[in-house]
């Protein structure tokens, strides 16, 4: 049963915690294989999902240890039929993923949820193509009806909202956030940008979630930036536009590299997790003063997500 439907809890302002990189946490600290990048794709084996539970009882036990909350992403990114059926899943394949994906994350939230740490789920939907190339644009219509029925399964079940990660053109955000708004479920939008700040369409960050807010009169809850360095984002959103105070959520690469860059690296690029800590309170502090759900992306695991929360919880105590 969803929980929070009705009344997200981070909405409160409080410190909220999400997961580091689970692709690359995966693949390269428990060297395991996920083709494609997909790592709902554990799930085929008994080993693979238990790969899974224990990554993500890692960041539940740790946001218990803190007393702070917690939004649990679903391992789902990657769950959408094009690159399902590159992997040999169906439609009805799919849902049944997402479903028991679901199931994964309430099990974890039974037994380590609090009214000091309440866990939120979310149903993740990544983009259909690649995540930094805008390989694959569609209309808004195109979208709505491409990312659809991965909704609908999320909002028939027990996920609190669904959350658009690794959004590279606006189109395909809109129509996700209007597909959420049909069947009345909470929606995150996360747009990734480039070194320069900008979405890898070149349209400008705050162009972007403007025209969503307008196009859907404001029905996406919050937006989150994702899978960018702060260094590559930070001069973005200074000022007191109003676009910078929808950005409630930060869930930023350890590396400082550019996306191609990162594509061609054989190694992973952990950068300085007590660093990057103190870059988000420094952006918490005098940029993005409404941030509050923080986590980490490509190259970073529960020591950075650790280190997020011990720079940042002074600024909510």
């Amino acid at each position: 049963m969803a929980l929070y439907r009705k009344s997200l809890p981070q909405l409160g302002g409080e410190l909220f915690l999400t997961d580091g990189g689970i692709e690359t946490t995966l693949i390269f600290l428990e060297g395991l294989e996920l083709p494609l990048f997909a790592a709902f794709d554990l799930l085929r084996t008994p080993e693979g999902e238990a790969a899974l539970r224990r990554y993500f009882t890692t960041y539940a036990a740790l946001a218990e240890r803190l007393e702070v909350g917690l939004v649990l992403e679903t391992a789902s990114w990657r769950s959408n039929p094009d690159w399902g059926s590159r992997l040999g899943y169906g439609r009805d394949d799919l849902a049944s993923v997402n479903r028991k994906l679901v199931r994964m994350l309430e099990d974890i939230r039974a037994e380590h949820a609090s009214q000091r740490t309440p866990i939120v789920i979310s149903g993740c939907i990544g983009p259909r193509g690649d995540g930094y190339v805008p390989d694959h644009a569609m209309s808004t219509s195109e979208a709505e009806a491409y990312h659809s029925p991965q909704v609908e399964t999320f909002a028939d079940s027990a996920a609190d909202l669904v959350t658009a990660i690794t959004m590279n053109h606006v189109e395909e955000a809109a129509g996700i956030t209007l597909a959420a708004r049909r069947v009345n479920m909470p929606v995150v939008i996360s747009f990734t940008v480039e070194t320069d700040g900008k979405l890898p369409t070149g349209q400008s960050l705050g162009d972007a979630i403007t025209s969503i807010d307008e196009l859907s009169a404001g029905y996406p809850a919050y937006y989150m930036i994702n899978c960018a360095h702060p260094s590559h984002f930070d001069t973005v959103v200074r000022g007191s536009d109003p676009w910078t105070a929808r950005i409630r959520g930060l869930r930023a690469n350890a590396s400082r590299m550019s996306h191609a860059e990162l594509n061609e690296c054989s190694e992973l690029d952990v950068g300085n997790p007590a660093q990057l800590g103190r870059e988000y309170a420094d952006l918490k502090q005098q940029q993005l003063r409404q941030l509050n759900v923080i986590g980490g992306c490509c190259g970073t695991d529960h020591r950075h997500v650790e280190q997020l929360a011990l720079a940042c919880l002074p600024l909510f105590r």
